[in-house]
């Protein structure tokens, strides 16, 4: 029966699939296999298993790594001023270099066999997230080495000739690494780079050796212009058939020590007006030896693919760090100004209108940091989720962005006026930044969460198309048969789920017994699989073609992406114990999220270019239209109430922030919240009684006079909290240090005025 079913019915379909399938080139290849599946999957599956994520242990510190973050980090954070470092010394302090080396945090990741701290990928999340409270400077510059860069590929890839004896000078800082992969031609497309190495023979330490002479130009290289190790990517060529038949070999990645004849280093860019080091680098005619390629000879051309395995991991640590703190530091500032900040007699945060940003804020703090955990927990058991690393990266920045935007529009001139005291603007100016680097968020939307996610994470998709290119063609069918119809039954299957769950609104789709949140988790099970279901006849329809319908592709990789960040915050509300007050935060990701998911499957039925195929599916999927509005009012007020008021919640909602006893603005800001927040009885007798002076208050026994004189320093913190910073026209500018510059700006003023 089966070979009757091979030969008869499978044997056309794979013939005049052979035919359509498009090619795929080797670096497309490369990156589809590098890192691997993991929840992702199950979501691709429709119907996916509840208990296995439950189930899965969080990502926790040993007691060594928490030594480190609340000591060894908070110490560097207490050496760290934000503003003399942007705006006065353009540069880390050099005690604050040498602190960063002595203490290892360019080691974190390396193993302790090769002297580094070993650390697991939540500690290091843990630690770049501290920082990122603190000084994005310091946390780029220490998250840097840590990601895709030197250590990481050494420790994956390298010799171990190679590992003993470049990790430990990376562990200790005796070297400081960069990496080397954007050039002017290649931004996005890195794999268009024209940087070059050609194999030959050359004179390196004084003797004869076989290795490449490289000419490249890289640009926006992070530690390049301090580096003393360069980590580069250009591409292989052996013309003299030196190493085996080929011409072109391919990406290949290299370390280049940058005091080597033909390296120049040293010049900087300045990134959005942020001063981590950050610069191009050129080479001409660099010699190396063949050993200096990372992994060896025998990893000549297989770069690309190194690169994509170190990046599955990298990409989901580094910048969703960064953007989970962003997220959490905006929603404890925001909420403790929009508290102590009064207009027409109130405080602001009683405005509905401040009350939905500032529930934005709120509920993105929640949400982002659930996925950066889960996505930690995943690495940290070994995991390399290359897809989910994508939607990371992609929507912890883009989720920042709209939560600074929010903090930025609820603190208004605070947040606006530039000086020590505005503790908002330079994060405000970095978020271009995480938007643009390691992979631009366009281009991770439109072509690589589901563009990479539909054949990854898919059961059967992956199987069917190395069939299809299998070159023993016999082999390729069987195996095309096997897939083939284990797809077909899977999407039958599919189909009836869907419908079932959609018409019934998921009321018995699957779920755990998660007291309040099951209601969530059926609607899940619903949306999965009505995605598995859509997303099968998107691929059925439209084939190879569905890469290039980028908006498609964009809005299936937004359901996805959804699916994964709505999972992580129900597994954080069950890991935390489910907390009753923190509920309010879940219920608003929930109806967000629910929203987005129901708004996209609406715009791909509208745009699906089969529309018979979209009429079906709109008749399974979506027959009543999307009809979820997002969080009602009620939702709202109480998720922004969990930042407005000193508690459990509101510390659970903004943990291991960097806390520094100065007189900076944040510390301003939380000593003037718990006074007003303390005095707010106090204030409440007062209104009650009509009365605006606290010493009058006194005089008619409406409060004490301990209780007026802790009203008033509630009054003058807050007065400290919302002055903001002035300069002498000479501090911003030279020209005003020049003579007669004050007479003549005196002079011109004059002049306008008389005409």
């Amino acid at each position: 029966m089966s070979s009757f079913r091979r030969d008869f019915l499978t044997k056309p379909i794979f013939s005049w699939a052979r035919g359509v399938l498009p090619s795929m080139s080797d670096t497309e290849r490369e990156a589809l296999e590098a890192g691997d599946v993991w929840w992702d999957a199950d979501l691709f599956t429709g119907n996916p298993d509840w208990s296995k994520l439950l189930n899965y242990a969080p990502a926790t510190l040993t007691a060594e790594e928490r030594t480190f973050l609340n000591d060894t980090v908070d110490e560097l954070c207490t050496m760290l001023d934000d503003w003399k470092i942007n705006w006065e010394w353009r540069d880390l302090p050099p005690e604050v270099w040498d602190y960063i080396k002595q203490k290892k945090f360019f080691g974190m990741i390396i193993p302790k066999e090769h002297g580094g701290l070993g650390f697991s990928p939540y500690a290091h999340s843990e630690v770049v997230r501290k920082l990122s409270s603190r000084s994005l400077v310091a946390a780029v510059t220490v998250m840097v080495p840590n990601s895709l860069g030197p250590g990481e590929l050494l420790m994956r890839f390298g010799t171990k000739e190679q590992q003993e004896r470049w990790l430990p000078r990376l562990a200790d800082g005796r070297d400081i690494p960069c990496f080397g992969l954007t050039s002017p031609e290649a931004g996005s497309d890195a794999a268009s780079m024209i940087d070059s190495g050609v194999i030959c023979k050359g004179e390196f330490e004084g003797e004869e050796v076989l290795g490449l002479r490289l000419n490249w130009h890289k640009r926006y290289i992070t530690l390049g212009p301090v580096a003393t190790l360069l980590g580069l990517a250009f591409k292989a060529y052996d013309p003299d058939h030196l190493v085996g038949n080929d011409d072109e070999l391919g990406i290949t990645v290299a370390l280049i020590p940058t005091d080597l004849p033909g390296v120049s280093i040293g010049h900087r860019h300045l990134p959005a007006m942020q001063v981590f080091q950050n610069g191009p680098n050129w080479g001409k005619d660099v010699f190396i030896p063949l050993d200096y390629i990372i992994g060896g000879k025998e990893r000549l051309g297989q770069g690309w693919k190194m690169l994509m395995t170190a990046l599955a991991a990298g990409r989901g640590i580094s910048l969703p760090s960064l953007s989970a703190a962003g997220a959490a530091y905006a929603a404890r500032t925001t909420g403790a100004y929009a508290r102590i900040r009064d207009q027409f007699g109130i405080s602001i945060s009683k405005f509905e209108g401040i009350e939905e940003p500032l529930a934005r804020i709120a509920g993105t703090a929640y949400l982002l940091d659930a996925a950066r955990r889960l996505t930690c927990a995943a690495l940290n058991k070994g995991h390399h989720p290359a897809v989910i690393s994508g939607i990371m990266k992609l929507q912890a920045t883009e989720r920042m962005r709209i939560a600074i935007d929010d903090a930025m529009d609820i603190h208004g001139g605070k947040a606006v006026i530039d000086g020590p005291q505005n503790y908002i603007g330079n994060l405000y100016r970095s978020v271009p930044v995480g938007i643009t680097v390691e992979g631009a968020n366009i281009l991770t939307r439109n072509l690589i969460v589901f563009g990479q996610g539909a054949i990854r994470a898919h059961p059967y998709l992956l199987q069917e198309m190395n069939a299809l290119g299998e070159q023993d063609r016999a082999k390729g069918l069987d195996d095309f048969d096997d897939a083939f119809w284990k797809h077909v039954g899977h999407s039958v299957m599919t189909l009836f789920r869907a419908l079932g769950r959609s018409w019934t609104g998921g009321l018995f789709a699957p779920a755990p017994d998660a007291g309040d949140a099951t209601r969530f988790y059926r609607q899940l099970s619903r949306y999965s699989s009505a995605f598995a279901l859509c997303a099968d006849m998107a691929l059925l329809t439209l084939g190879g073609a569905l890469k290039r319908k980028e908006m498609l592709s964009a809005r299936f990789g937004d359901i996805l992406s959804e699916l994964y960040l709505l999972s992580a915050a129900l597994k954080r509300w069950q890991d935390e114990g489910r907390q009753a007050a923190d509920f309010a935060a879940l219920e608003w990701c929930m109806a967000s999220g629910f929203r987005t998911i129901e708004i996209r499957f609406a715009e791909i039925l509208a745009n699906l270019p089969n529309r018979f195929i979209a009429a079906i599916l709109k008749l399974v999927v979506q027959p009543f239209g999307a009809r979820v509005l997002g969080p009602s009012d009620r939702v709202v007020h109480e998720c922004a109430q969990l930042v407005l008021e000193p508690s459990a919640v509101r510390d659970r909602l903004t943990p291991d922030l960097a806390h520094v006893d100065d007189d900076g603005g944040v510390a301003r800001l939380e000593k003037a919240f718990l006074l007003v927040t303390g005095a707010e009885e106090i204030a409440k007798r007062m209104r009650a009684a009509r009365l605006h002076d606290w010493h009058e208050a006194v005089k008619q026994g409406v409060i004490t006079q301990a209780e007026g004189e802790k009203l008033k320093a509630a009054h003058e913190a807050v007065a400290k909290v919302i002055d903001v910073d002035d300069f002498a026209p000479e501090a911003l500018s030279p020209i005003y240090k020049k003579p007669n510059v004050h007479q003549f700006f005196q002079e011109l003023g004059e002049q306008r005025a008389a005409s």
